[in-house]
């Protein structure tokens, strides 16, 4: 799942490309006072700089694509196989009805146990469109960031997967204990919205064990290159990914077949059918959802999530945030703080893509007898996925729409965690730590399946977490940094660290 902003803004980036200026200590000094007894694992970390990248790009190499059903068995023996390589003492594949998870568990013998929430999957590509080969996980010279790596996976989510299995590498080979125990849940599915994902949290034993655990993160990078700021999101917005379908056959009327655009003058048109069912879900200018009921269930923010979005504001760059997204006016000339209040507020109905008939080079005179609309729904709390697709439905057959297929492939509801959580505290703790300006958001404007352990059954708090950075998730070019030249922002061995530091830190609480 995304931020469909732009094509360059990955739904977990939108706001990490505006990253905080609030107050704190400053950045090398901080690193240095942290380093003061990390400083055995930096150590392990520089001795095992190759073997951590080298594992990083074989990893790249092997893209599992659930979306094209592409090498997604190997892509669960492969976790497993870097789950027991990194030290857990057990990892097995757990079947679904779609695409298999993996279960691994390291028991340090600790009073506290953590959960981390991977992804092996992948988005497609086309390698077209890539300056090196999106498999080749080239490592490469990138203007203002230093060396980095270049690859489909690389910043979402492999790079800062791999970062934390460098972690525990490096704390293993320099002899440190780890403060905590953990339970590692993956998936290969998040990148078609987790339409399983439940099936292997609800395992008994995964379920068993998820709930010894004090909450759940996914390793991220998302520090900004202006200033080295994170932001701690409070929750996600939840998603649903479906197909809207207009069809001669299903409609009765129209071609069964694409039939010659002559025939116009006096054979319907699925694909105008298509445009008109649309038409009806969102104001003129596409901004704001008018499916009956749709909004009914949107929960205000709160003067706490109001407050947040106001400190934010101030700490927040505009001016990077709209290149990060390539534009230069939000919706309805909003202000900064407008534009961050719809972001984290608004429900939206999103057209991913338009196809029906022809499209390649010239013209080919063809009336399609087929249109598909790719669509997502960003919903927000109170709003469910089962709740927002049968008002949708419900919606188009009340407008003499019942022909128009929606086939959902997946999703699921919002997420929140509370402020005042352990979970957030440590992450706090650590940034401060090491000097990284944080600012606290109310949620996530895109998706990941946090709902699975925010929800019952499983009821912990889950968020993101990590250092370092990279970019380009979802589209061309995708890296994530390896060697900074940046000095706001760490490389991955110093990310590394960050997790060494974040995982002391919640065993201390």
């Amino acid at each position: 799942m995304r931020d469909d902003t732009s094509l360059t803004t990955d739904r977990r980036t939108l706001l990490a490309g505006a990253a905080a200026t609030a107050a704190g200590a400053l950045f090398a000094p901080a690193r240095a006072r942290a380093a003061d007894d990390l400083d055995p694992v930096r150590k392990a970390l520089a001795a095992n700089h190759d073997a951590a990248v080298k594992r990083l790009q074989d990893w790249i190499r092997l893209p599992s694509i659930a979306a094209e059903n592409r090498a997604m068995p190997e892509g669960a023996a492969y976790m497993a196989k870097l789950a027991t390589d990194a030290g857990f003492q057990t990892a097995e594949i757990v079947p679904t009805r779609g695409h298999p998870g993996v279960f691994a568990t390291l028991d340090a013998g600790a009073p506290r146990t953590m959960g981390i929430y991977f992804m092996y999957d992948v988005k497609q590509y086309d390698p077209t469109e890539w300056s090196s080969p999106p498999l080749d996980a080239a490592l490469v010279d990138k203007p203002g960031f230093g060396q980095v790596v270049v690859g489909r996976g690389a910043v979402n989510q492999k790079g800062p997967q791999a970062t934390f299995l460098a972690a525990l590498h490096a704390m293993k080979a320099a002899g440190r204990k780890l403060p905590v125990n953990l339970v590692l849940v993956a998936e290969g599915e998040e990148e078609i919205g987790s339409p399983h994902f439940s099936d292997i949290v609800t395992t008994p034993q995964v379920l068993a064990a998820l709930r010894k655990c004090v909450g759940v993160i996914i390793p991220t990078g998302w520090q900004s290159p202006a200033t080295g700021g994170v932001e701690i999101n409070l929750g996600a917005k939840g998603v649903v990914e479906f197909e809207l379908v207009a069809s001669g056959e299903k409609w009765g009327r129209g071609p069964r077949e694409d039939l010659h655009s002559s025939q116009k003058a006096r054979v319907d048109s699925p694909a105008w059918r298509l445009v008109a069912a649309l038409s009806t879900l969102v104001t003129t200018d596409g901004n704001t959802p008018l499916v009956d009921g749709f909004m009914d269930r949107v929960r205000p923010l709160t003067p706490r999530e109001r407050e947040l979005i106001r400190l934010a504001s101030k700490n927040l760059s505009e001016a990077e945030a709209k290149r990060a997204a390539g534009v230069t006016r939000w919706i309805d000339d909003l202000s900064w703080e407008q534009a961050l209040e719809r972001l984290a507020a608004q429900p939206t109905i999103n057209i991913e893509g338009l196809v029906s008939g022809y499209t390649g080079p010239g013209g080919k005179t063809v009336l399609p007898s087929r249109a598909v609309a790719k669509i997502d729904l960003r919903l927000v709390p109170n709003m469910t996925k089962d709740d927002s697709i049968a008002k949708l439905r419900a919606h188009l057959d009340k407008r003499g729409f019942q022909d128009v297929e929606v086939n959902v492939s997946g999703g699921y509801d919002p997420t929140e965690t509370a402020e005042d959580s352990d979970l957030v505290r440590a992450m706090q703790a650590t940034y401060t730590r090491f000097g990284v300006p944080t600012t606290l958001y109310p949620r996530l404007a895109g998706s990941w399946p946090g709902v699975t352990f925010t929800g019952a059954p499983v009821n912990l708090p889950a968020g993101q977490f990590g250092l370092g950075h990279g970019s380009g998730a979802h589209a061309p070019n995708e890296y994530f940094v390896i060697k900074s030249s940046n000095p706001k922002v760490m490389g991955m061995d110093d990310a590394a660290l960050g997790f060494v530091a974040f995982l002391e830190e919640i065993a201390r609480r």
